[in-house]
């Protein structure tokens, strides 16, 4: 099991990312186009730098849905490598069949 701190952290980055999405978005829009003045593109730029760190979604980790284990996790099941393992071996993952475990 992961510590409950580190958990509750990356669910505050989903919520984060979440929240400043379509701001963040917009901005880099502003950043990148080309029709748009030196001066709205820095201050676009200085405004994206005042949203919160966590509130980027690279900040955001892949983590077990079951253990909390930030690594081996597997995207398409969204579990870690020994959890998806066990829930093989119970047979709670449809179409995945034990190979030579």
């Amino acid at each position: 099991m992961a510590k409950t701190s580190m958990v509750n952290r990356e669910i505050k980055r989903a919520k984060l990312a979440k929240q400043h999405g379509e701001k963040r978005i917009a901005l880099k829009k502003i950043i990148s186009s080309e029709s748009a003045s030196y001066e709205e593109k820095m201050e676009a730029a200085v405004k994206l730098q005042k949203l919160p760190r966590d509130s980027s979604p690279s900040r955001q980790r892949n983590r077990c849905e079951l253990s909390g284990r930030p690594r081996g996790v597997y995207r398409k099941f969204g579990l870690g490598r020994n959890m998806l393992r066990k829930a093989t071996m119970n047979g709670d993952v449809p179409g995945l069949r034990k190979a030579s475990w």
